[in-house]
């Protein structure tokens, strides 16, 4: 199956020109026959794409951090920071800017080149809330670290006060297939995530938007989710792949673990159909060998979520990840930023 459509530049963070051809026309059919290519072949032309585009032996470091912790008032069947769910999760006010910077500075000398703000909101408010998540970011950016954030829906106006503030990327996860969303959300529409990437990508801030495996969607559905993000006029600059973490007290809290080779395939899916964007190795990396991660970067993935936790669940830790790494000849990718913003 070949490219068709036009040679592109990723002119945002860290990725290299892109000399392939990249399609913006994907059926879920083809997107399905690479998906269930035999496995060796599969992970061949995933690397064959990737070595093409990402040519050195690096991986980008993102530390994620809860700047908001619990409350959320949405229903997402995943998440342990609902509301609606009994996990334990309790809710917290907004961080100070301080503290967040501290968390910030910590992450960087760890090694990590990306540092990515997570507030459990349904939407942005414009306030002193939103106020202090803007100096969030200026203080990442003066730090020499990506800024990126994760707060849920926002406006156009709210999308470049965060690209002013000097935001790198937005991270905003379709979740799942549209034909499975409403099996996993109902207080929020697919069409309300797709809009709030519009906005981001209006205001000429970095796309992050991927999904989650294992929330009980068919492997059609997983096809579906990737097309979409494929097919965008833009490919996202991040994509994460996140397997299910399952949480007790959540509706999915009985799903089966999923499978490495479904995660593997996922990623390889991905890089294949968006070879010029970051496919990013997030959520389950904890439930994952070694051996299994190393699949992974092989397939594709070239970001990890770096770090103890990943929002609420538990993530490998700095030390044991850099080793990792190390072993693999594999080294961090530097930041390309814009000068930080004047504070």
């Amino acid at each position: 199956m070949s490219f068709t459509g036009h040679a592109c530049v990723d002119e945002h963070t860290t990725a290299p020109v892109c000399e392939l051809p990249l399609r913006h026309d994907w059926t879920v059919p083809e997107v399905k026959a690479v998906y269930e290519l035999p496995l060796m072949d599969l992970l061949f032309r995933a690397q064959t794409v990737h070595r093409a585009v990402w040519k050195e032996n690096k991986v980008q470091l993102c530390s994620l951090l809860s700047v908001k912790t619990g409350g959320c008032p949405e229903d997402c069947a995943y998440c342990p920071q609902s509301a609606r769910h009994d996990t334990g999760v309790k809710a917290e006010k907004l961080m100070q800017v301080s503290e967040v910077l501290v968390s910030a500075k910590q992450a960087r000398e760890a090694g990590a080149t990306r540092f990515c703000m997570g507030a459990a909101w349904r939407e942005v408010k414009d306030g002193p809330q939103f106020d202090s998540v803007l100096e969030m970011v200026k203080g990442v950016k003066a730090l020499g670290m990506e800024a990126c954030c994760t707060l849920g829906m926002i406006t156009e106006s709210q999308a470049k006060r965060l690209k002013a503030a000097g935001l790198d990327a937005y991270n905003h996860n379709l979740d799942t297939g549209e034909s499975h969303y409403g099996d996993i959300i109902s207080t929020r529409t697919y069409q309300d995530r797709l809009r709030t990437l519009e906005h981001v990508r209006a205001a000429g801030i970095g796309v992050c938007s991927g999904g989650i495996i294992g929330m009980g969607e068919s492997v059609e559905q997983r096809c579906e989710l990737l097309a979409t993000l494929a097919n965008q006029p833009t490919h996202p600059e991040s994509v994460p792949v996140n397997a299910l973490v399952a949480v007790e007290g959540t509706p999915l809290a009985e799903q089966r673990r999923v499978e490495t080779t479904e995660l593997v395939r996922m990623i390889a899916t991905a890089r294949i159909m968006m070879p010029a964007s970051m496919v990013r190795l997030s959520a389950g990396r904890a439930q994952l060998s070694e051996e299994a991660q190393v699949l992974c970067m092989l397939a594709g993935a070239n970001s990890i979520f770096f770090g103890d936790k990943l929002l609420t669940t538990a993530n490998p830790e700095y030390e044991s990840d850099l080793h990792l790494l190390e072993k693999l000849g594999v080294r961090p990718l530097e930041p390309a930023l814009d000068k930080p913003v004047a504070q």
